[in-house]
């Protein structure tokens, strides 16, 4: 019992050192992020133009931002986990160009946003994002995302780009503030069981539990709400 207890524990850490090195080697700073935006290197930040004269690498700048959902208070407003994430997207819209924004915890998110000046017609919202492979799995396939940058704590991005990259998208990942949020010992240790159940989600890639009708990102966002 003691040697399979053992290999079990081997198991389940060794999985999860898979998942944060692939994982954590997409994330990058909201500076880099905001270059990507603005269509410029992330490695040099130069914007110079190529030979054909376009300027920076346009082809590069990710088709949204993608931020996964969090609590809601009992009032409706976001958590503070959920309000920095949040934060982050939203600094980077407003730096980055301006571009599209994915929600997958709706109503409080897209009410926050809108306070804080983001156009409706640039927030899309995912109203069947039930868990983080959901999230992404139907970012992909309904909203045909190929390339995103994702906002989410650094405990959970290690997670959330592993999906990313094993669903075929080209994403990055910006971490939120990093506090210690209440709670936050039991989040790691269920992160931990959690990157072990989608790393064999990404080996099997089931459906979500809803698909439904394709929406383009590059569109308007107000028919998602």
């Amino acid at each position: 019992m003691c040697v399979l207890a053992v290999c079990l524990m081997v198991i389940v850490l060794g999985i999860n050192f898979v998942v944060v090195g692939v994982g954590g080697s997409d994330l990058i700073s909201e500076k880099d992020a905001v270059s990507m935006f603005a269509g410029e290197s992330a490695s040099s930040g130069s914007g110079q133009a190529d030979e054909s004269g376009e300027e920076g690498d346009k082809a590069d700048r990710p088709d949204c931002i993608i931020v996964l959902g969090a609590q809601v208070k009992p009032d409706g407003t976001p958590s503070m986990m959920l309000a920095d994430r949040l934060d982050t997207a939203i600094k980077l819209y407003k730096e980055g160009d301006d571009g599209q924004v994915e929600y997958n915890e709706v109503k409080s998110m897209l009410e926050y946003s809108k306070a804080q000046g983001i156009p409706e017609k640039d927030i899309f919202l995912d109203h069947a994002g039930f868990s983080t492979y959901e999230s992404l799995y139907r970012a992909q396939y309904i909203f045909g995302v190929k390339s995103a940058i994702v906002v989410t704590q650094k405990y959970h991005e290690y997670r959330a780009l592993y999906i990313g990259q094993r669903l075929g998208i080209d994403v990055k990942g910006v971490s939120a503030v990093d506090v210690q949020y209440y709670n936050q010992f039991f989040r790691d240790v269920r992160e931990v069981l959690a990157r072990d159940k989608d790393f064999f989600m990404c080996i099997v890639k089931p459906d979500p539990t809803y698909l439904g009708d394709k929406i383009d990102i590059s569109g308007d966002g107000r028919v998602t709400q």
